[in-house]
């Protein structure tokens, strides 16, 4: 496969690989480099692009690309102050970690000190566990909209956790 041919697949499917990434992911930035990745594979193995199935085969690459960061971005957690259980990379959340030490009523407190649109999102989904679905029925917003809310209120979580956690405070 020459370049210039390449270059047509690329512009061709760009927008599928970038589409199957952040399906998976759920982040743009990290979507756009995973899209990146995989057309660099892609060239890398350009000769083995089974002719007719070009869309398949970047579909397949971009998944297994997202799959991959996905598993990578579980290893990557870190291990709180004296939780030497898990080894090490292995660690769940920080607001998992709290919430098997009996922080539950910490984890509420915290939650009802966050600012909107976060605070409503956190309680319907993490203290009454409900699903973000019921969660966008309760609250008359798009599911997307709480599954954003939802991420981003549980990392503002987290940092303050694992901020407590340093400074001896859960």
């Amino acid at each position: 496969m020459t370049r210039e041919s390449f270059s047509r697949l690329v512009e061709q499917y760009e927008r599928l690989v970038y589409t199957i990434c952040f399906q998976l992911v759920r982040d743009a930035a990290a979507a756009e480099d995973l899209t990146q990745d995989t057309f660099l594979s892609a060239y890398l193995h350009r000769d083995s692009i089974p002719s007719g199935y070009e869309k398949q085969w970047l579909g397949r690459i971009a998944a297994n690309k997202a799959k991959d960061h996905l598993q990578s971005a579980w290893k990557r957690h870190t291990l709180l102050p004296g939780d030497e259980s898990l080894p090490p990379g292995l660690a769940p959340p920080a607001e998992e970690v709290a919430l098997s030490r009996g922080g539950a009523a910490e984890i509420a407190a915290r939650i009802q000190q966050m600012k909107e649109p976060y605070r409503l999102v956190l309680e319907l989904c993490l203290l009454q566990e409900r699903s973000p679905e019921e969660a966008a029925i309760t609250l008359g917003r798009p599911v997307k909209t709480i599954h954003t809310q939802l991420t981003r209120g549980k990392r503002l979580l987290r940092e303050q956790l694992e901020r407590s956690a340093h400074h001896g405070i859960v």
